[in-house]
């Protein structure tokens, strides 16, 4: 065993406590999976990450991604939250435009947008789920068959079962059977759309941490104003009933609702709101040499900076 040093993070959150927390272990070097996934276990988090050197010369540096129950072979917030502690503990990239990370999905470009990074979202497969395979979802989730406007099955690396429902509300009163979804074996993200509020941004985020802490399960009026949808991540088979904030499903998401007409080509999405959290990730589509491009952004606070025994 040896001293590492060691970040917690909060990442899509520019106030500590109310995004999605990970580990991030910067010097990984020397571990072995067995003592990866044990710390990953012992932390308790939705994902543990371990930094490496890189083995592809393109990257700046490489990424192990770990839940309580295995490895990932990418995932949102752990590529924003590790990427934030490399750059704060001295990782300087090669490139000026990207900061570029490896991982079991391949390399992932990161950009800075002013106190932000995004990531290029992975290449997604989507497909159409089986009529018996949304029944029983839905009926997990105690939704009718009105509630559903679309729904696709989502792999970029993680695969999801991506619902499309009427609003963001229904997506807020969900009560879900997690026993019932983990027999499905499929992870599942919901979205639904907020309606326009004129409330002032101000006031919603003064909002947060009131409203976080009286327990309530609805955003205000004025904290809707600053998102246009409403997300939930419900991922029982893999032991979490319901993530904080979830970049992964955000991003295929994105690239599926845009791609159909959906969604505009910029929003800001709301999560955690359920769970007294107050995560905002921002989604933007471009060009990029013809071909459309997915960007999937965040803001990322360190809450534990210090050092760790493994």
């Amino acid at each position: 065993m040896k001293t590492r040093p060691f970040k917690q993070v909060d990442v899509f959150t520019d106030q500590p406590y109310f995004g999605n927390p990970l580990a991030v272990v910067l010097d990984g070097s020397g571990l072995d999976d067995e003592a990866m996934q044990r710390f990953a276990r012992w932390t308790n988090l939705s994902e543990t990450t371990f930094v490496l050197p890189p083995v592809d010369p393109a990257a700046d540096y490489r990424v192990r991604i770990f839940t309580p129950g295995g490895e990932l072979p990418f995932a949102g917030h752990p590529t924003l939250g590790s990427c934030h502690a490399w750059l704060q503990a001295g990782g300087t990239p090669r490139r000026q435009d990207f900061i570029v990370q490896e991982c079991q999905v391949g390399l992932v470009n990161i950009r800075r947008e002013g106190d932000r990074l995004a990531f290029a979202a992975p290449h997604l497969q989507r497909s159409a789920p089986s009529p018996a395979v949304l029944a029983q979802v839905a009926a997990a989730l105690g939704l009718k068959a009105q509630h559903i406007l679309a729904a696709q099955l989502l792999d970029n690396g993680p695969v999801w079962l991506g619902l499309l429902l009427d609003s963001a509300d229904t997506v807020l009163q969900l009560q879900p059977d997690h026993a019932a979804l983990k027999k499905q074996g499929l992870k599942v993200g919901v979205v639904g759309a907020h309606p326009a509020q004129a409330a002032p941004v101000l006031i919603a985020r003064a909002n947060r941490e009131a409203r976080a802490f009286a327990g309530s399960t609805h955003p205000s009026p004025a904290e809707a104003a600053t998102a246009d949808f409403e997300v939930r991540a419900f991922a029982a088979p893999i032991g979490i009933e319901e993530d904080p904030v979830t970049g992964s499903l955000n991003a295929s998401l994105a690239q599926w609702l845009m791609a159909e007409g959906h969604a505009p080509e910029h929003y800001i999405v709301a999560q955690g709101t359920c769970l007294g959290r107050a995560g905002r990730v921002h989604l933007s589509r471009e060009n990029a040499d013809g071909a459309p491009q997915v960007w999937v952004g965040g803001e990322s606070v360190t809450c534990i900076d210090g050092t760790v025994t493994l």
